[in-house]
């Protein structure tokens, strides 16, 4: 009989010649188990998925609910579904008055292809910023936004109109003309190694999007929910985008996306033709459920306030490590970066070994993710960083 690991190669779709390839049959809180017991401590929260944890009793409780009573019904946007409307109601409240619309679907890369089309669909034009070293999602769409030659080169060709700028070049703002449909941006780079915004750069694309009448979207896909010490980054530097893209943590470990704006907006996708966006799953009703009781959760506890201490916690306990070149973070999104690749892959084996899962930047290679779930204990965390350490001192 084939074990499953034979059966994993064998039937499973890889995305790279080396997946992790852990086996894993129960996870809690920030803990990840194997078929023999062993413990992996879930660094990256899932790539930034889990924010509450895994398997946090409140989330399981209404997914457990919600499907006792119904999952599937119709297409999105024909039945009144009450996961849906009291989850977008409760993160509504949360938001400006602006982004007051909710369009669920089901992963960040259909958030980002969402905004993109409701922006040139608003606007009437064709014209669409990035930037470079940008990550907004793997599909023909989201790959148009996607700043680096080396990952879309053999996907072409992909969609026409999209010009790239420097993040944090304030020189090159000014490229956003009244041709520009959108600005798409993260507003704390997260594949290119966790790069937040200089002092004043966003609300001077802000201005100029203002000026020349292009709608502004922030990829807050990794930064949401709670990751950066707000529920949403933008909130922190009080530049409020035109269209917002959530998802990972968002369905509190469910697939989940949406893509929030106005009412006005949203409307344009109605007409002309009519299901001018249209999706099958999003917002599925146990997607939503699991949503509202993680939404509940960081409202009603104090688990977003005490995310700056604790990422500096893990500042204060690391960045005096010799292998350690620096740290970037935005709250419990950070990057350590070491001196090469070859110490980082290095670093990532003796890690795992030690049962820490970590991830790599995609365009980062020589920095390894700490973005774990936002329940992370002071006391976890030291322990974390003496097993760090420790593997530091050993590559």
């Amino acid at each position: 009989m084939n074990s499953k690991r034979e059966l994993f190669y064998r039937h499973i779709a890889m995305t790279s010649p080396f997946p992790l390839g852990l086996e894993i049959v129960r996870a809690e809180g920030i803990y990840m188990y194997d078929p023999e017991g062993k413990i992996y401590i879930d660094l990256v929260s899932g790539v930034g998925v889990s924010n509450v944890g895994h398997c946090h009793k409140k989330v399981v409780d209404a997914v457990k609910e919600q499907a006792e009573k119904y999952m599937h019904l119709l297409v999105y946007g024909e039945i009144i579904q009450s996961p849906q409307v009291l989850f977008a109601q409760l993160l509504t409240k949360q938001l400006p008055s602006t982004l007051d619309s909710v369009y669920f679907v089901n992963s960040g890369s259909e958030a980002t292809d969402g905004a993109v089309k409701l922006a040139k669909r608003f606007t009437g034009r064709h014209e669409m910023i990035a930037f470079n070293k940008a990550y907004h999602g793997s599909g023909q769409g989201p790959m148009s936004f996607l700043g680096d030659e080396e990952m879309t080169q053999n996907y072409r060709p992909l969609i026409p109109g999209t010009r790239f700028l420097d993040f944090n070049d304030f020189e090159q703002i000014n490229k956003i003309d009244k041709n520009s449909a959108c600005v798409i941006i993260e507003p704390v780079q997260g594949e290119a190694g966790v790069v937040p915004p200089k002092k004043g750069f966003l609300a001077a694309i802000r201005k100029r999007c203002d000026e020349t009448g292009t709608l502004l979207i922030f990829d807050e896909i990794q930064t949401g929910f709670g990751r950066t010490g707000e529920l949403f980054f933008f909130q922190k530097e009080n530049v409020i985008p035109d269209i917002l893209c959530c998802a990972k943590a968002m369905g509190g470990g469910m697939p989940l996306g949406a893509f929030i704006s106005s009412k006005e907006k949203m409307n344009v996708l109605t007409q002309n033709p009519i299901l001018g966006h249209i999706t099958t799953f999003g917002g599925h009703p146990v997607s939503c459920a699991a949503a509202l009781a993680q939404l509940e959760i960081l409202l009603e506890t104090d688990l977003i306030s005490l995310v700056e201490k604790k990422a500096q916690l893990f500042v204060t306990l690391l960045e005096k490590h010799p292998k350690i070149k620096t740290i970037r973070n935005s709250g419990l999104l950070m990057a350590v970066e070491l001196n090469s690749l070859e110490e980082n892959e290095k670093l990532f084996e003796l890690l795992t070994e030690n049962g820490i899962v970590t991830d790599p930047f995609i365009f980062k290679e020589n920095a390894f993710r700490i973005a774990p779930p936002l329940i992370i204990t002071e006391e976890e965390i030291i322990s974390i960083c003496k097993t760090i350490n420790y593997c530091l001192d050993n590559i």
